[in-house]
């Protein structure tokens, strides 16, 4: 029944420890060989997520920068893409410059940092990317942006969606993949357009979709598909939306899921 599974990156696929357990691994391997479409659908950027794609051994169009990005990872072919609205980029920007905080750019599939601290250096470690140091943003900003990320208190951040939400709300998709992470895409930058993307890419309805995510940036792509997976280790709202939950990112959540719904073999 079910042909195309899409899963999100940190916390779900990943273990704690950041790693993709054997079990789950042949699970995947499994599906695809019946024909079923496994693909990833993550806030990462592509370098990062084809990473991903590359250990667990996945030769197909991947869904990266929570929407806005679907690229192949063998030949860097670009299928959907969305950026930021240059006035709304351009108000962010602002807004993190009058207040002092920290604000991250993806402009072709490269992190840019005002400066060098300890968020951006954290950063690259959970997602094994480099960064560049360029203090213009307003330079920058002349070309394209995927996706603009603030890092903070998860209180903070909810204050600052507040205050921007009136001026850019209308303009950007604004949502969080972890309780410290706010970020701004385009309106169809979501994981939820890009599965629907998907879908028609490889030629099968909605109802034969699996999304299995754990935060609340997965909300869309949960929404949209037949059956959209909540991890155990998600936060509560998410697990309201769904349609099943599955066991934790450490207890091969992923596994049982695709075991489950798609091998019957449970």
């Amino acid at each position: 029944m079910y042909r195309l599974v899409a899963i999100d990156v940190d916390d779900t696929l990943l273990t704690d420890d950041l790693t993709v357990t054997e079990g789950t691994r042949r699970a995947m391997a499994d599906a695809i060989e019946r024909g079923v479409t496994i693909t990833l659908a993550t806030g990462r950027m592509f370098a990062s997520a084809a990473q991903v794609a590359k250990q667990i051994g996945l030769n197909v169009p991947i869904i990266t920068y929570q929407g806005s990005l679907v690229k192949t990872p063998f030949d860097g072919r670009v299928l959907y893409e969305r950026s930021v609205p240059a006035d709304a980029a351009h108000e962010i920007n602002r807004y993190c410059e009058r207040h002092g905080l920290h604000l991250q750019l993806y402009i072709d599939d490269v992190l840019y940092t005002k400066e060098d601290n300890d968020k951006v250096r954290g950063y690259s470690r959970i997602s094994n990317i480099p960064y560049v140091v360029e203090p213009d943003f307003g330079k920058l900003l002349q070309q394209p942006s995927t996706k603009m990320l603030i890092i903070d208190d998860p209180e903070e951040l909810d204050r600052i969606a507040a205050q921007l939400g009136p001026v850019v709300g209308d303009k950007v998709h604004m949502t969080k993949s972890k309780p410290h992470f706010l970020e701004f895409l385009h309106k169809e930058g979501t994981k939820g357009d890009a599965l629907r993307f998907m879908a028609g890419h490889v030629g099968c309805g909605m109802d034969q979709v699996i999304a299995i995510g754990d935060s609340w940036n997965d909300s869309e792509m949960i929404r949209a598909a037949g059956l959209g997976v909540a991890m155990d280790n998600a936060v509560p709202a998410l697990k309201e939306i769904a349609d099943y939950v599955t066991r934790s990112n450490n207890d091969e959540g992923v596994r049982h899921v695709i075991e489950k719904f798609v091998l019957g073999q449970e």
